[in-house]
């Protein structure tokens, strides 16, 4: 991927990618002292239109995440809404495509601190080519040996870049051993999410996922996902803590994701869930869901920002 030549906003204003550089020692780099966000883009040619998806939340849930490491941002929610815009504009996407917005700390010395240290601010966009392939067989999945990470020890409701160490382990040690993803468990033993993904089972009816309690991340898609699942299709949706062995005996597993969409989960530790497929309700979720972000579903217009439309 050659990103060389993409405009990217960092260090207070629009550059080449090539053009924003970062020293070797930056503190974000070194101790993974930053945090950012996962947005998609969908592009609709009928349309000829970028639809942005849930850009609000993703900036509010940024905004906590550097509170949470001592850092702020540069920008009002709204103010990074159109600088987004206008990077797309800038770079002038027509495809899909993934923002990855982020804050670290910038200085280049040593020293463990939060305290005391420069904070930098990017955006920097991305084409998007899929987050697992082609997932319509549905995902093997085992449960990982690594747990995950415990708010006593760092805040698992931000999406800190250091953090992700725990994903990259569970990931690496499930695909090594010839699965597609992992579940981690959380430190009491419970399902907390997958590798970078919320999780769902349904059994007998009602649709259950782990609480906040479980050490996940609040997910932007996940709460979307289950405003669909309770709004359009009356679906029982309850939070709470979640047994492993909970999994084996669903009726459907599926996972949610900014960058993965709704995929659904073929097999847990070589158990298969249903028949393998897709089953109805995920099957539903994931049509509804690609309607949705596609800008195909009138009442959830609201959660998308057009990059082109009325911006001339």
């Amino acid at each position: 991927m050659d990103l060389s030549s993409t405009i990217v906003y960092a260090q207070g204003g629009f550059r080449r990618y090539d053009e924003a550089k970062v020293g070797l020692m930056t503190h974000g780099l070194q101790y993974g002292t930053g945090c950012f966000e996962g947005i998609r883009g969908y592009w609709v040619p009928e349309d000829r239109e970028l639809y942005l998806v849930l850009l609000r939340e993703h900036f509010a849930r940024l905004h906590t995440s550097a509170k949470i490491l001592l850092m702020k941002l540069p920008h009002s929610v709204d103010e990074l809404i159109e600088l987004t815009v206008e990077l797309c504009r800038r770079n002038a996407i027509a495809g899909d495509v993934y923002i990855r917005p982020f804050i670290y700390k910038a200085a280049e010395d040593v020293g463990v601190r939060l305290h005391n240290v420069p904070d930098e601010f990017a955006i920097v966009p991305v084409a998007y080519a899929g987050y697992h392939g082609d997932a319509s067989r549905g995902l093997n999945v085992c449960l990982s040996s690594w747990r995950r990470a415990d708010d006593s020890m760092a805040p698992p409701r931000s999406k800190i870049t250091g953090l992700y160490v725990n994903s990259a382990l569970a990931k690496s040690e499930a695909v090594l051993n010839g699965y597609d993803e992992a579940i981690l468990l959380s430190q009491d033993g419970h399902v907390a999410e997958g590798s970078a993904m919320n999780v769902f089972l349904l059994r007998r009816g009602v649709l259950y996922t782990p609480d906040a309690s479980q050490n996940i991340l609040e997910g932007c898609t996940r709460r979307a996902v289950m405003e669909i699942a309770k709004r359009e299709l009356g679906v029982e949706i309850v939070e709470r803590s979640i047994d492993r062995s909970e999994l084996y005996a669903a009726d459907e597993i599926f996972f949610t994701g900014t960058a993965a969409g709704v995929v659904h989960v073929r097999s847990v530790d070589q158990r298969i869930v249903g028949n393998g497929e897709a089953g109805p309700l995920a099957a539903r979720l994931a049509a509804f869901y690609e309607r949705a972000v596609r800008g195909q579903e009138p009442n959830y217009l609201e959660w998308l920002t057009r990059a082109y439309v009325g911006r001339d």
